[in-house]
């Protein structure tokens, strides 16, 4: 039993360091913000876009494979003037696919989905044709958001500029497809989920979900 001590107080040790919160629900700290999490189905995601943001690059600039963060309509490359915008706090950071892949986005325990972890929520939901309506904020744009995701309208950032802001949300997912990543969509035209393959360079928003 004596033996037995030293390895139940590091078992501890380690639960208490961990970011994870204890329930779904509680608010989860990274890089100094809190986040708030909801459980849909048997999933616990961010009910807010990720926030994390190391640097600031300008609109024009752009990589299929080394990471680039940007927030809409932010022309410039100061971090601190990009945190105080109205866009950055409301819809955060538009990633290009490598930078959505860095391993500081989401806290530990938790990871940017799959394409098949957003096809188990979007099933959870209804399927595609519906679960877009749950999805969406009921504030910003025309869903009931009845699961919780509080999805927003973000726009994305494309080569030659940003676009979408009010009408369009759209999120990475961490899985490939050729030369391209999944992504979904959802509209202010309906209450679809469209998933499209896209290539890395477009800055679109992100979300976590917990391991």
């Amino acid at each position: 039993m004596k033996n037995l001590i030293p390895i139940l107080l590091a078992v501890v040790v380690l639960s208490s360091g961990c970011d994870q919160p204890s329930n779904c629900g509680d608010l989860v700290s990274h890089e100094g913000y809190d986040y708030s999490t909801v459980q849909i189905g048997e999933q616990c995601w961010f009910s807010e876009n990720c926030r994390y943001l190391p640097s600031v690059s300008h609109l024009s600039e752009g990589s299929e494979t080394d990471p680039y963060y940007y927030v809409y309509d932010d022309q410039g490359t100061d971090v601190t003037a990009a945190k105080s915008t109205v866009n950055y706090e409301t819809y955060g950071v538009l990633y290009n696919w490598p930078a959505v892949m860095t391993e500081g986005i989401c806290p530990s325990g938790w990871h940017i989905p799959s394409d098949e972890e957003f096809t188990q929520l979007t099933d959870f939901l209804g399927g595609e044709s519906v679960a877009g309506g749950k999805m969406k904020d009921d504030v910003q744009w025309n869903g009931s958001n009845s699961s919780g995701w509080t999805g927003l309208p973000g726009g994305y950032r494309y080569s030659g500029g940003f676009g979408s802001n009010g009408d369009g949300g759209y999120w990475w997912s961490a899985s490939e497809s050729g030369s391209y990543s999944w992504k979904r969509l959802l509209s202010s035209y309906d209450d679809d989920v469209y998933r499209n393959g896209n290539g890395r360079y477009n800055g679109f928003s992100a979300r976590c979900v917990r391991d």
